[in-house]
């Protein structure tokens, strides 16, 4: 799986691990028919697409367009969980949202993965996405921030992204 000459190893790739996790997404009268107390409401979500040779920065897109969609600016985001499939692969979100955003990168990575990503954590598949939402959603909480973001780059060159609102 890794080039001999590459940069990319085992030792700064996630690893690919089991794991499981739920979300209910529920609408207003489910919550009031069910007498739930919300932890979080999406306020925007996206996908994008580039060129699957650079796979990994598909993210880059996607939060910029969620972030439009919830009138938010990449200041406003409290917690970003950021799906780390190789450490380059992170870092390269990071770098390229702060030089779109005209943000500092440090500023981004002070606030992001704060209890360790897919490397750290594992990669679930299948299950990452969800696992990395439900991680924003208790952070924000214990942060309390306001705002969190999620991203994964998916392969193929896709991306995705979502914007909650800590409840």
């Amino acid at each position: 799986a890794f080039d001999r000459e590459g940069s990319v190893t085992a030792g700064n790739a996630s690893g690919i691990n089991d794991g499981a996790s739920a979300v209910i997404l529920a609408s207003e009268s489910a919550l009031k028919a069910h007498n739930l107390i919300p932890l979080a409401e999406i306020v925007g979500y996206a996908q994008s697409g580039l060129e699957p040779e650079i796979m990994g920065l598909g993210p880059v897109e996607a939060v910029t367009k969620a972030l439009a969609q919830a009138e938010l600016n990449l200041s406003d985001i409290a917690v970003f969980e950021l799906n780390e499939a190789f450490a380059a692969q992170a870092l390269g979100v990071v770098y390229q949202l702060a030089e779109k955003h005209q943000v500092e990168a440090s500023d981004i990575i002070a606030k992001a993965n704060l209890n360790g990503g897919a490397i750290a954590l594992g990669h679930p598949l299948g299950a990452s996405g969800n696992r990395i939402l439900v991680t924003l959603t208790h952070e924000l909480k214990k942060q309390r921030g306001r705002y969190g973001v999620a991203s994964l780059c998916v392969g193929g060159g896709m991306g995705t992204a979502i914007v909650i609102k800590a409840m």
